[in-house]
């Protein structure tokens, strides 16, 4: 088994092991992983943090041991709390680095940070502060930065953000929690998950105060929420229909 770190701001996780396959996911900045396969030009790869998997550019990441991996597992996620910032390698060179990176591999890395950060558990009422960062951000599929995010990156990120884990897709993530009867019941910062007509989830928000949610749709926006679903004031319609309320924290 090999192992791999982002080393890099931002890198794209791929369906397929080619540089216009589609992008599942991506890691940020610290991110290790497992190395299910190997190529010469791509690597097969599962995230420590959520389990997904995807192909990855083996120039856009670094090689490390068994024991280094075991390390950055133990040791507690320490996230960047500002939308941009860098690390200063020991060559004194800059790279950039988002939202949200794990500047807790640094030290593996050999990369210093001296920017404001996370870490640990916050309480429930700091995930809507959390989500506000991300307000605009455009809508990116696969994406999970606040350059480009997609509906469950957001949702993750912010629980992340917030010392939480979260797994990658929607519909995964309507597996975690408890289920909730009535818009009535909920909190901010409960998720809330949408169904198209097939019946499947292809969609996730977070709720806020007074019936509003905040969620990524074209861009991360705040919209009304009723029991049929995401209500845009903009297009005059709903957008989403409402599937089912979590309660995860």
């Amino acid at each position: 088994m090999e192992y791999g770190v982002c080393n890099l701001s931002i890198v794209p996780v791929r369906a397929e092991a080619s540089d216009s396959s589609e992008m599942v996911t991506q890691l940020l900045y610290g991110e290790h992983f497992k190395v299910l396969e190997k190529r010469k030009k791509w690597s097969y790869i599962r995230l420590s943090f959520d389990g997904y998997e995807g192909w990855v550019d083996n120039k856009q990441f670094l090689e490390i041991n068994k024991e280094i991996y075991s390390e950055l597992e133990e040791t507690q996620l320490r996230l960047s709390a500002d939308m941009v910032d860098f690390v200063t390698t020991k060559e004194e060179q800059l790279i950039s680095i988002c939202l949200g990176s794990n500047i807790s591999a640094g030290s593996v890395l050999e990369h210093s940070f001296e920017g404001k950060s996370v870490q640990g558990k916050l309480t429930k009422k700091h995930l809507i502060s959390s989500a506000i960062s991300y307000l605009n951000t455009p809508y990116l599929w696969g994406g999970k930065s606040p350059f480009g995010i997609d509906c469950s990156g957001f949702t993750q990120m912010v629980y992340k953000l917030n010392g939480y884990k979260l797994l990658r897709d929607a519909k995964q993530q309507a597996t975690q929690g408890e289920a909730l009867s009535f818009i009535e019941e909920s909190e901010p910062g409960d998720l809330a998950f949408f169904d198209n007509e097939e019946g499947k989830i292809t969609h996730v928000g977070i709720i806020m105060d007074d019936n509003y949610i905040i969620h990524a749709h074209g861009k991360v926006r705040i919209d009304r929420l009723d029991h049929s679903g995401i209500f845009n004031s903009e297009m005059r319609n709903h957008t989403h229909k409402l599937r089912v309320i979590k309660r995860i924290i």
